[in-house]
């Protein structure tokens, strides 16, 4: 065996265990499919601007040891994430706040919001939720249903709200307070000068190969290591063998703009059902100070995100986590108990939504484990 360890996967989660088993003086090689590392976190810079490829991603936790670490890789910026929303011409501050209902209703008190949502919450009538839909309209009632949730779920996930699950929208802080911070959590920020340099500096003194599809040259790949963590799709590594697991996947249409500021925020969401991508967003608004462009020849970079069926051959960003699907991956998990040598991690290979610093906390207590008494 050439190597301790076989990563395959270049994201947050593999390059956080690479570095950790590298620190611990194992030899560690990571394989990457795509031509680049940092997977789904992945900058680059266009016109002076850091541009998200996949998306954007804003770091946030509350676990201080995290934040700690994350914070040896890269400076953060102090941005908070404050998205607005856009129905039919209206404009609406998110999360859900005193700003949503006084947009929504004329309403600038708690008292007066929380009447008006209780009155909705009453009139829908649902006591116990068995859904998506019925659990907003238990919660918000009809209008914010109507027009900030509706839509854009069903386009988010490709399927109506009647169709999904109720945690998909239990993730939505409601606040009575005018606070448009869409996080709860401690720490928040997003690293100056881009995502990129925190994967590059933790695989420093740590072989990577780019361009590398582990499941087309796993016999190769595997006699080199002692063991594998894989962080790719768990049905995929089996041959699909109990059949393929639901993702939903997505496209984005960039374009750079001779404009000094497009739409005045970072991130602009539309929840109308017939507006085909579900938000705008405007690169240099993640670090305005940061810009590095010509001041006398203005630009901006915005990506349109289109949800997106998956299939083979395109990327797999969420997991469509239902009754069907999480009976499914159990039944590939019992697959993992009989492969030796091999741990599977990260949102693909445990078929789970993972904020970032889930993933690297998760990555850390893997390292933690493998490595005791190296």
């Amino acid at each position: 065996m050439r190597y301790d360890y076989l990563v395959v996967g270049a994201g947050l989660f593999g390059a956080t265990f690479a570095h950790e088993a590298r620190e611990a003086g194992r030899s560690v090689l990571v394989v990457e499919r795509r031509p680049h590392i940092a997977g789904n976190v992945y900058t680059e810079e266009v016109e002076g601007i850091q541009v998200h490829r996949y998306g954007a991603h804003i770091f946030h936790t509350n676990n201080a040891q995290v934040w700690a670490f994350v914070n040896r890789f890269a400076t953060f910026n102090r941005y908070t994430n404050s998205p607005i929303a856009v129905y039919k011409g209206e404009v609406y501050n998110l999360p859900f706040n005193m700003n949503t209902f006084y947009q929504m209703w004329g309403t600038s008190t708690p008292e007066e919001a929380r009447r008006e949502i209780d009155r909705q919450v009453k009139e829908a009538g649902i006591v116990s939720p068995r859904n998506l839909e019925e659990h907003a309209l238990a919660s918000v009632g009809r209008d914010i249903y109507e027009k900030l949730v509706k839509g854009y779920t069903a386009k988010q996930w490709g399927k109506p709200c009647d169709e999904l699950p109720a945690f998909l929208i239990k993730r939505l802080p409601v606040r009575f307070t005018y606070d448009n911070n869409y996080f709860n959590d401690r720490f928040q920020g997003i690293p100056i000068g881009g995502y990129t340099q925190i994967a590059q500096k933790l695989l420093e003194g740590v072989e990577v190969r780019l361009g590398v599809d582990y499941t087309q040259h796993r016999d190769e790949l595997r006699g080199l290591a002692g063991k594998v963590i894989y962080t790719g799709m768990i049905d995929q590594y089996f041959g699909n063998r109990f059949g393929p697991l639901e993702y939903r996947s997505l496209k984005f249409e960039t374009t750079v703009l001779d404009v000094e500021n497009y739409q005045g925020n970072a991130v602009v969401n539309y929840t109308e059902a017939d507006v085909p991508y579900t938000r705008i967003i405007e690169h240099k608004h993640f670090d305005p100070g940061s810009h590095t462009g010509d001041a006398a020849r203005p630009k901006t970079v915005v990506t349109k995100e289109y949800p997106a069926s998956w299939q083979s051959g395109v990327e797999a960003y969420y997991p469509m986590n239902n009754e069907r699907n999480d009976a499914l991956f159990l039944k590939y998990h019992e697959l993992v108990r009989q492969e030796e040598g091999i741990v599977f991690g990260g949102r693909l290979g445990s078929y789970k939504y993972l904020n970032m610093d889930q993933t690297m906390e998760e990555a850390l207590a893997l390292a933690e484990k493998e490595l005791a008494g190296a």
